[in-house]
């Protein structure tokens, strides 16, 4: 039976505690300018088939920053890393509004790259959470840092109403105004963590300079289920932003109000974040691989429900619900197996490439959904993302006959 030191035991407490509270803050933020960056492209751009673009940024942006702030971190520490994260969010929120204001989609789509930092520094904390964390707990811990982000990111999407109404007050489009509440949730998210995250996770007592190493150091360790790890989470994150990113739009185009549609995304990231603690507990009981292909199971179900939504606000949200869920169990469980894989002096810079391959998956996922959802429909492109599951469970059931014991030899019998 393993023990922990109580001093140690309060020191990662304190720094779980201080990373879900940003988490909160800067769900907030997320969940608002997410849930109106696709109406806010179209409705600058004056096209339907530039909407899947504003997801296109946003992932874009937190694959650009995911390298430099791993890097970073593995310099100077976890905390500087974050805080710069969450205040390239706060600038790119300022940004989309003055694009906007001045209706000029270059800067509105500029607003939205910046924005990207917030979702680096998102991500990233989850990695923070494990830096001290115990062996067997690693799942746990760092579902836990996921799930705090459950309460801003739900609550940011039904900001669409108050949003507007603080965007007239101040003389801008009614759809820049969630934007204004992005812009402040992650400054204050940056503030946090600059002042309270102590100590850093990363840096322990004793450690010298830091060379700071670049992504090719990451490169000698993506094999066996470190690769598996990478792959699962990319291309489940594709499959999750492929099919997002264009619902809001899908349900404009048959009538939904905003309101609705701000209900749909809220209960879709509820899906995404509110189980994550039992995801992070299986994953630790039973081992991630069978909640990777558990999270696969969903994400079929999810797809199928949602292509065949037709003109039914019901089935759409079901169908977005389970996407959020098959996308919890799938992440939080490959991020775990990729933890648990990695020694720790290289798993920042191995992190940070899984979040730069995570985010590209999902940009190229939102940039083929826009044209794929322009010439054939919504239901064709969740029949496209099925085909995106298939390698995933061929990976993971590989993998585990991989690392499945011989049998015993018989050679020698007599």
């Amino acid at each position: 039976m393993t023990t922990t030191d109580p001093t140690t035991a309060a020191v990662q407490a304190r720094i779980v505690r201080t990373l879900a509270t940003a988490q909160v803050i800067g769900g907030i933020g997320n969940g608002a300018g997410i849930s109106v960056g696709a109406l806010l492209v179209k409705d600058v751009s004056g096209s339907s088939g530039w909407a899947g673009t504003a997801v296109v940024m946003l992932t874009l942006g937190a694959a650009m920053f995911a390298v430099p702030l791993s890097s970073l971190a593995d310099r100077a520490g976890r905390r500087p890393a974050l805080t710069v994260g969450w205040i390239s969010g706060a600038v790119g929120a300022a940004v989309a509004v003055l694009g906007a204001q001045t209706r000029l989609l270059p800067v509105v789509l500029l607003g939205l790259l910046l924005f990207g930092g917030s979702t680096a520094a998102n991500l990233q904390s989850r990695f923070a959470a494990v830096d001290r964390a115990e062996p067997q707990h690693v799942g746990r811990t760092l579902s836990l840092v996921v799930w705090s982000t459950t309460i801003g990111a739900v609550a940011g999407p039904n900001l669409t109403g108050p949003g507007a109404s603080v965007a007239r007050s101040l003389g801008v489009p009614d759809l820049a105004g969630p934007l204004l509440f992005s812009s402040a949730g992650f400054a204050l998210a940056a503030l946090v963590t600059a002042t309270a995250l102590r100590p850093d996770p990363l840096v322990r007592s004793g450690d010298g300079p830091r060379a700071g190493r670049g992504v090719r150091a990451a490169l000698p360790h993506l094999r066996g289920r470190t690769l598996v790890a990478v792959l699962t989470i990319a291309t489940s994150h594709a499959v999750m932003v492929g099919v997002m990113a264009l619902t809001p739009v899908h349900m404009q185009d048959h009538g939904s109000g905003l309101q609705i549609i701000g209900l749909t995304i809220s209960l879709h990231i509820a899906g995404m974040y509110a189980l994550s603690p039992v995801m992070g507990w299986a994953s630790d009981r039973w081992g991630p691989e069978r909640v990777v292909l558990t999270g696969q199971a969903i994400l079929l179900a999810a797809v199928t429900v949602a292509g065949t939504s037709a003109e039914s606000e019901l089935r759409i949200t079901i169908g977005l619900v389970l996407l959020g869920i098959g996308w919890s169990a799938s992440v939080i469980a490959g991020a775990a197996m990729l933890s648990a894989s990695v020694n720790p002096p290289e798993r920042p810079l191995v992190q940070g490439f899984s979040d730069l391959a995570m985010n590209l998956a999902g940009a190229a996922g939102g940039l083929l959904a826009g044209g794929v959802v322009a010439r054939s429909g919504f239901g064709t492109l969740n029949a496209a993302a099925t085909v995106l599951v298939i390698p995933v469970v061929v990976m993971v059931l590989s993998a585990a006959r991989a690392d499945e014991p011989s049998p015993p030899s018989h050679a020698n019998r007599p």
